[in-house]
């Protein structure tokens, strides 16, 4: 089913957007050029107030904009005229009715009215009962102001743009907008594209500093690109303008010094696909999910795990939460219900990570007892375990990462605590690996996957950052990220931008 929608209806919008924004020449020749009128007030409740109260000077100004019938104009500009003439502001009144179109009218049309109008107005007295006949001034403003009312109404303010940003957002949900910092409504394109090429990060771009005490414990670009939020070891949640590395200020919870927190450390974060909700989890094994723009708490699972949260992530529909936990399980939560929908046993330790195959239908999960397992995120039936190359001789190495290949949905990204990071089937056979050559003391901490897939990322626990290459299989260059107590890294969706934090507090944007 179309929906038709009436070209008078488009200049109205127009027309609303004009007056808002003090475009009074404008609003004029529109409105005189296609005979359509806006005939809108702010309230309408104010509007009938003040003819009420007699407030002509807010009244007239109001209806110089709208289109009204003559005969109710004529009514209004001659109860204007009399109480002028009442106030013995005679030169006022006298003027009104020589210089005002609705009298020039009424002149020519109805000249007696007219000429009694006049008389009065040459009349060193004022004959109440003449001139209300039988009724008074305050009912005279009770009836213009009905007859008034219902020649306008009110509309919400800005529907123009509201209506645009909900074009957007819709086309945004349906994945028809190219992901960019900015939009061209103009050229209908988005400003700030994704980066042409893909480069490693080599040089600081700028740093966040946070106490000692409230170090990130995880962050996490907006899918839209537009925001970096971070939760730290004290339970804050906070939005950033990476580009200007200062707190979002737009977000009028955060400019009121409101936060989005938790209890105890906060240790995962992940973003709804259109950026609108966020899902955090924190170190006593608490879930909460967020309405970003708002900082309002929409669902709170107390009871997600008994012990702390290392991965949250939502379902592709966007109604599941996902979750990992040092409690050995892998949980589907309901966003609608706020219940535990789903349990995944079989790992026998932590599990580090959790996340969604692309199409959602299954579930991949990476924990300490070094395996990883992929999971039918229907049935919860395990449908195949394995366990990487272990190159390390210290024993079998934690899993502590999983990214699904963007050049190969049926391909991982798997990082155990070894100085070596693969590329693997679902079914666990090796793809290709990379080493970054270093014995020991350089053990990986965390990985991340570029956009496109052309570069992985591995943080080690020397707070080097390696490059590595998926074209070459090289190492192609190593950057130390901070002095100590390396934690975890994140990149932007569709920039040469990489965020890595630590524990000596602070986080550091890097750019290619």
């Amino acid at each position: 089913m179309s929906l038709e929608i009436e070209a008078t209806d488009v200049i109205k919008i127009i027309l609303q957007f004009c007056k808002e924004n003090a475009l009074l020449d404008s609003l004029q020749a529109i409105q005189n050029e296609c005979q359509v009128s806006l005939n809108t007030v702010d309230s309408i409740e104010t509007f009938i107030s003040e003819i009420n109260n007699g407030r002509w000077d807010q009244v007239l100004p109001v209806v110089s904009r709208l289109k009204l019938p003559h005969g109710k104009l004529e009514s209004l500009y001659e109860l204007v005229v009399l109480e002028m003439v009442e106030l013995r502001e005679v030169d006022t009144a006298r003027a009104v009715l020589r210089q005002t179109p609705v009298f020039n009218r009424m002149k020519q049309e109805e000249p007696d009215r007219f000429l009694k109008l006049e008389h009065l107005c040459g009349r060193t007295y004022f004959d109440t009962k003449e001139v209300w006949a039988g009724t008074s001034k305050e009912k005279r403003r009770a009836q213009v102001a009905h007859s008034l009312s219902q020649e306008v109404s009110t509309v919400p303010p800005q529907r123009l743009m509201a209506l645009i940003g909900q074009a957007l957002k819709w086309q945004q949900h349906q994945g028809l907008l190219p992901p960019g910092t900015a939009f061209d409504l103009f050229r209908g394109t988005a400003q700030g594209t994704r980066d042409e090429v893909e480069r490693y990060p080599s040089q600081l771009d700028r740093t966040i500093k946070f106490g000692k005490k409230s170090h990130p414990e995880c962050a996490v670009f907006s899918p839209d690109g537009q925001m970096l939020v971070t939760g730290s070891a004290d339970g804050f949640i906070e939005v950033w303008d990476f580009i200007t590395g200062k707190l979002k200020k737009d977000l009028q919870y955060q400019a009121d010094e409101q936060f989005m927190m938790h209890d105890e450390a906060v240790l995962a974060l992940s973003f709804s696909k259109d950026s609108e909700l966020l899902v955090s989890g924190s170190q006593d094994g608490k879930i909460k999910v967020w309405k970003v723009r708002t900082g309002q708490c929409l669902r709170k699972y107390e009871r997600a795990h008994t012990q702390g949260v290392t991965a949250v992530g939502f379902s592709k529909d966007g109604t599941h939460v996902l979750s990992s936990s040092y409690d050995g399980l892998v949980r589907v939560h309901g966003i609608k219900s706020g219940k535990m929908l789903k349990e995944l046993r079989g790992h026998t330790s932590y599990v580090n990570d959790a996340i969604y195959s692309p199409d959602g239908s299954q579930i991949v999960s990476a924990s300490s007892d070094a395996s990883v397992r992929v999971w039918d995120s229907k049935t919860c039936d395990c449908l195949t375990s394995f366990r990487p190359p272990q190159t390390s001789t210290s024993g079998e190495a934690s899993v502590n990462a999983v990214h699904f290949y963007p050049q190969n949905p049926d391909q991982i990204i798997v990082c155990n605590r070894s100085s070596t990071v693969f590329i693997m089937t679902l079914h666990g056979h090796v793809v290709k690996s990379f080493q970054s050559g270093k014995r020991e003391g350089g053990d990986f901490l965390a990985c991340w996957v570029s956009p496109r897939g052309e570069w992985i990322y591995c943080l080690g626990e020397d707070s080097i950052l390696y490059s590595f290459s998926t074209a070459t299989g090289k190492l192609e260059n190593l950057m130390q990220v901070a002095d100590k107590g390396p934690i975890g890294l994140c990149q932007h969706p569709h920039r040469n931008l990489v965020a890595t934090y630590a524990d000596e507090g602070s986080l550091k944007l890097w750019k290619a």
